[in-house]
């Protein structure tokens, strides 16, 4: 008996050391927010930016995987739009033009020991339809407080964004004590293979290396992050690789009407049922925890207590995790994305296939990710190979320390208000794919608000910046600079 009483306070004591470490832990879960000290504004003449922002959104520069259907005197058009809309920029900036249409431009700095910057956009913008639109895509109409367009937050508004501030900053007689490079690819939408890789090609080939390179991927969202109401700035420190395969069968054909056992659509279907449930599992990885720790003190207390204490409550944010969209972010997804077969509803086919995307998590490549493929599948009937030329591995992480990443950190608390900020990971893939190597702190962000319900318009109907966002956006990259380059 006394035996178990000692056993029972032995629980209690485990019970109560466990309870205070684990509001210890909430409480000492400190805020990772920067404090400035005041926010930053400058003269932007908002609606005349906002004016040529619309100009450009009338040049529909589209590109597409097939060549031949490329107008290419969009984009001669756009060029020749910069040049007027961007006078200073042209005079005083060194241009050259990559691989026809990728633009390159050079602002020399004061001191050349220092390492350049790159800010980064492209030209190109996907199609769009009239129909659905509340104002048409390429009308560059102004109404109701935006600009509507498309191409306005996918990623003309980030290009032209930029030429705005350094365009006032120059007519401020401003000079960078480092050089800023500015890099602006034609082809993202298709892989950037003509426009974004050959600049890169250009820069290693010159033995360029950057103090931090900034791309688009993430934004400023609000109502997509659960556990708070407040705009959310996401920064990518890292983005998942991409590769997509086939998986194909062959067999002899004939008609439907006397099928083998299992026919090549069936062959290949098996497979893609294999893949599909058997998903790739659940991690944490570094470049996606950053958000715990960034956004979980400024959570209610049940959930900061869970954030603060990974360590307990690790399965619990697994199975959070697992549930919804958000989980693309702990895993290397598995989407089946097309397939293909007989032309004839009575005729077997001679080759089916199928095609699975898939979005890589760090940690896995597609190495690892095509023995995976054919090992669950494990059928000989089955080939697997990589379909399509556009395939990367995941990106390197940059850190959230650093000197570099407290720049932006910084620059998006002095000139957007009330707005928390922190790492997070890219799920799709950017231009800045192909910079890798060029500098160890590529960062993926564009200043752009985006509230929940407005997210589906990137790449879909009535994609849209408003005026005073677009105002802000130009703030933040004179801010960025001065932050970077004073």
């Amino acid at each position: 008996m006394q035996l178990l009483i000692v056993l029972i306070c032995l629980l209690v004591l485990v019970v109560l050391a466990l309870i205070a470490a684990v509001v210890i832990r909430t409480l000492t879960f400190k805020s990772k927010q920067t404090v400035v000290k005041e926010q930053v504004s400058y003269p932007i003449e908002k609606d005349e930016a906002a004016g040529r922002l619309a100009e450009s959104i009338r040049i529909k520069t589209i590109f597409d995987v097939d060549l031949s259907l490329v107008d290419y005197a969009t984009f001669r058009k756009f060029h020749e739009f910069l040049e007027k809309a961007f006078p200073l920029v042209h005079a005083k900036l060194e241009k050259k033009v990559i691989n026809e249409y990728g633009l390159l431009y050079i602002w020399k700095g004061g001191d050349p020991g220092k390492k350049p910057v790159l800010l980064m956009a492209h030209q190109d913008v996907v199609p769009a339809a009239d129909q659905g639109w509340k104002y048409p895509p390429f009308a560059g109409a102004i109404g109701e407080g935006y600009i509507w367009g498309r191409g306005t937050m996918d990623d003309k508004g980030s290009l032209m964004a930029t030429m705005e501030a350094v365009e006032f900053l120059l007519k401020a007689g401003y000079q960078p004590s480092r050089s800023i490079y500015l890099s602006f690819g034609f082809d993202e939408e298709v892989g950037g293979t003509q426009g974004a890789d050959k600049i890169a090609e250009y820069l290693k080939s010159q033995g360029t290396q950057f103090e931090y390179i900034i791309d688009e991927g993430q934004a400023v969202v609000k109502g997509a992050v659960p556990g708070t109401a407040k705009w959310v700035a996401l920064i990518g420190t890292a983005e998942k690789g991409f590769v997509s395969l086939e998986l194909s069968a062959e067999q002899a054909g004939g008609h439907a009407a006397a099928p083998p056992p299992q026919t090549a659509v069936g062959i290949v279907a098996n497979a893609v049922a294999k893949v599909q449930n058997n998903l790739f599992p659940i991690r944490i990885t570094e470049a996606a925890s950053g958000m715990f720790d960034y956004i979980g003190p400024e959570m209610p207390f049940s959930m900061k207590m869970i954030f603060a204490n990974k360590w307990l409550f690790g399965s619990v944010i697994k199975k959070r995790l697992m549930s919804g969209a958000a989980g693309a972010s702990y895993r290397t997804t598995t989407a089946p994305t097309m397939m293909s077969g007989s032309p004839r509803d009575n005729v077997l086919a001679q080759r089916a296939s199928a095609v699975i995307n898939f979005r890589i998590l760090q940690g896995d490549s597609i190495q690892s990710v095509t023995s995976r493929v054919k090992r669950l599948i494990a059928d000989p009937r089955v080939s697997v190979a990589p379909f399509g030329p556009d395939r990367t591995e995941p990106s390197p992480v940059a850190s959230a320390t650093s000197p570099t990443y407290g720049i932006v950190d910084r620059t998006i608390r002095e000139v957007l208000r009330d707005v928390l900020v922190t790492p997070n990971l890219v799920q799709g893939k950017t231009d800045s794919s192909h910079y890798t190597g060029l500098s160890d702190y590529i960062y993926r962000f564009v200043p752009e608000r985006l509230p929940v319900e407005e997210l589906a318009s990137l790449h879909g109907y009535n994609e849209r910046v408003s005026v005073n966002n677009y105002a802000e956006m130009i703030t933040f990259y004179i801010r960025l600079l001065h932050n970077s380059c004073d």
